[in-house]
């Protein structure tokens, strides 16, 4: 990082419960809650899960620009997410995550998961040689992917 360009800390994403998105998040990538926000003791108030909410890869990856944050917005509306070219529909998030993993084998584990935690498969491409993929929508409807990488 340089004082001469900004630098990206994280990606945010909009939801009506902060707290469901980061888990969802949290559990599917293996993430870290930013000090302080880690969830409450069971049935303690959770202040910072109503409003907003930052995950990094690690304890220690302040820095690393992959961090994951999710702001409570009473207005949100799912994206519509269609597949192809012409894209009709509200795209609220006019981008995606992208995941990757190094197998087919572990593509159908990550699919499975995915499912086990609240997600939902928006589009199964993975009979494409070059690059099998699942599309999918996290608990709060935005749309990401997870492929073999090449």
């Amino acid at each position: 990082m340089s004082a001469s360009h900004p630098f990206v800390a994280q990606t945010v994403l909009d939801c009506r419960h902060p707290r469901v998105l980061a888990e969802f998040y949290r559990e599917l990538l293996g993430y870290a809650y930013r000090p302080g926000d880690e969830p409450p003791p069971p049935g303690a108030d959770d202040p910072r899960g109503t409003d907003w909410l930052v995950l990094r890869p690690g304890p220690d990856a302040a820095d690393s620009g992959r961090g994951l944050a999710f702001q409570a917005n009473a207005e949100y509306v799912p994206p519509v997410w269609t597949p192809g070219p012409d894209r009709p529909g509200d795209q609220q998030m006019m981008l995606h995550l992208d995941l990757t993993v190094p197998d087919r084998e572990s593509l159908e584990t990550q699919r499975a998961r995915v499912v086990e935690l609240g997600g939902r498969v928006l589009l199964d491409r993975t009979d494409d040689e070059d690059e099998p993929l699942y599309v999918f929508a996290d608990p709060a409807g935005h749309p990401f992917c997870i492929f073999v990488a090449g």
